[in-house]
This record gives C-alpha cells, structure tokens and sequence, in this order.
C-alpha cells in the first residue's frame, strides 16, 4: 500500500509516499480502505520534533514509528475473527496512528465507530483529534453546564469550529474570537456572538464567562481573568510555537502559577484521550446534525508535504482534509 513515511525530524521536505506493507488484520482487528485523512497540528509537531519535550514520547534521536496522521474514514476491508460489531463494506471512522496512508488496522474495541449515512466520508475524516479535544475540553475539563456563558478563543481553527458547535449542542452561550475573514464562519456554525480580534479587544468588553477554551493561549492572566466569572474556568488547548524545548507549555506555566492564589483555574496542559466511547458521542452529534464539520482546504496523499505546510504557518481554518 502507499503511505506517507519519514525516517527522521524535519520540515515536511522529509516526508515521502512509498509503497510499504499493508497491515496485518489481528484477530480482534478491523482493516480499513482509507478514503481520507486529516491533518492536526499533533501531525506538525510529530514530524518536525518540537517542542522537544514532544520527542520524550516520538522519539529522542529519531522517531520509534515512520508513519505520520491519526484522523480516518473508510470502508472496512476485512476483519478478525473475533471481531462481531463490524464487517466488511461498513463504511466507520476514527482516529489511528499512521493514517496517512492507503489502509490502517483498528481494534474493534479502540477508536473505530460506524459513518453516520448523512455525513461524507471528507466531513468524518475531519473529526477525530480536533472533535474529541474540543469534546473532552468543554465537558470534562470545563464541566460545562447547559445556560452557562462560553468564550472561546480561536474559534475558526480546527479545535475551535467544533468547539463552537459542540458547547452550543451543550446549551451554552458561545462566544467566538476571529479574525476579520472568518467571522460570518464562526456565526454561521453557531455562535451567538463573534468578536473581531483585529476590531475589538474581548479581554475590554466587560462581558464575564464561565468558561473559556484558549486555542491560541496568546493572553496573560490578568486579561484572561479580566473576562472571568468567579470560580469561571480556563481550558488551555494550544499556544504560541516560540521556544524549541518547551513550545506552548511555557505560556501553560505561566498561567497556572499566576493562577493559583484565586477563585478562578487554569486547566493545563491539556492533551485529548482519543476512545471509541467520545467518538460515539460525536458520531450521535453529527447524525441528530447538531455537529457539522467545516473542511478548509484539501489535497491529496501525494500533497500531504504542502498540506502540512499550510498547517504549520498557522492560517488554517477548520479542517485540512487528504484524498487517500
């Protein structure tokens, strides 16, 4: 099968579609004909090293595993013999390491859950880690309650457009920060309000929330806490990429200390834990419609190289997408 490999850290210039074996189907084992594949910023600092505390778990010297992409939708090809819930022709999604690539193996039990019929196979390629972070971000570690006032910061990017959708399913109040260019995205995908970062300052706007998810982590304590409600929560998911040891995590630090003597919290670092059980949540979200992927651009396997390089200057919007 072709996949997409890299045998060292580095720009996306390292990476290279070669023919390599196809997977083995195990016994409790879903194979999967990949239709298409996304990209994350998990992809971007995987294959280039940084920050470098990311390579206590890819790799010191070099990366443990050549293959790269973890989000994934398809049809099942074959399965195990121990397998019951999946046969061939099912069309499922889900998230895998190496999904860049022609074909992936999933355990029936991990992260592999049925296509809803009312979703293509690019819009369910989309959700895996982005849908489940912004998941896990607002339920478990926001505990976000139905009526509560929702601000969330970098509300175009991957992370953000499900977030947008994801906490007004919830019965928050959401309100987005953007740019100018993607504002009517942000409202069309449902938030009550949008502000225009380059327009209007949120940390100014006298407005209080219980909950904010920080995609950009961008802002200091004072002005974090400036737009918080008592015993209101901060979520921190990403932040600037300066500094090659320690990236978005110094910011991270500077947060949680600054917060510790008061009412509010800073929620940090935070890293999704990819499951079938969220996935399941997500898959009944984008059937009832409540949940709607917003793709950015697209490309194919052989461009997964300029695809990441999109990725990394960070401009994307929503959701970059690879035709396998």
């Amino acid at each position: 099968m072709k996949a997409i490999v890299y045998e060292k850290y580095g720009s996306p210039d390292v990476l290279e579609l070669r023919e390599i074996e196809r997977p083995v189907v195990t016994d409790d084992g879903v194979l999967v004909r990949v239709q298409t594949s996304s990209v994350n910023p998990v992809d971007w600092h995987t294959l280039t090293g940084t920050p470098y505390l990311v390579r206590m778990t890819t790799g010191l010297a070099k990366p443990k595993r050549n293959g790269l992409g973890v989000d994934f939708a398809g049809t099942v090809e074959a399965v195990g013999k121990d397998v019951t819930q999946f046969q061939p022709g099912d069309e499922v999604f889900g998230a895998r390491d190496g999904a860049l690539a022609e074909y992936v193996v999933v355990r029936e039990e991990r992260a592999v859950v049925p296509k809803p019929a009312n979703v293509t196979f690019e819009q369910a390629a989309a959700v895996g880690v982005a849908a489940i972070t912004a998941l896990q971000a607002l339920r478990d570690k926001g505990q976000l309650q139905s009526g509560q006032k929702v601000l969330i910061n970098g509300a175009s990017g991957g992370v953000g457009t499900f977030a947008v959708q994801v906490a007004k399913s919830f019965g928050a109040e959401v309100t987005g920060v953007c740019s100018t260019r993607n504002v009517d995205l942000v409202r069309s995908i449902g938030a009550h309000h949008v502000v225009d970062y380059t327009r209007e300052d949120f940390a100014r706007s006298g407005q209080r929330y219980d909950l904010m998810l920080d995609n950009i982590g961008n802002r200091s304590w004072s002005e974090c806490r400036s737009v918080l409600s008592e015993k209101a929560t901060v979520v921190v998911v990403g932040g600037p990429k300066t500094g090659r040891w320690l990236g978005p995590l110094s910011q991270v630090a500077k947060l949680r200390l600054a917060s510790l003597a008061g009412s509010r919290k800073v929620v940090a670092p935070f890293l999704a834990k990819i499951n079938k059980a969220d996935l399941v949540v997500l898959r009944e979200l984008l059937e009832a419609g409540r949940v709607t992927p917003v793709i950015d651009r697209r490309y194919a396997l052989s461009e997964v190289p300029e695809a990441l390089r999109y990725l990394g200057e960070g401009h994307a919007r929503a959701k970059i997408t690879i035709t396998v």
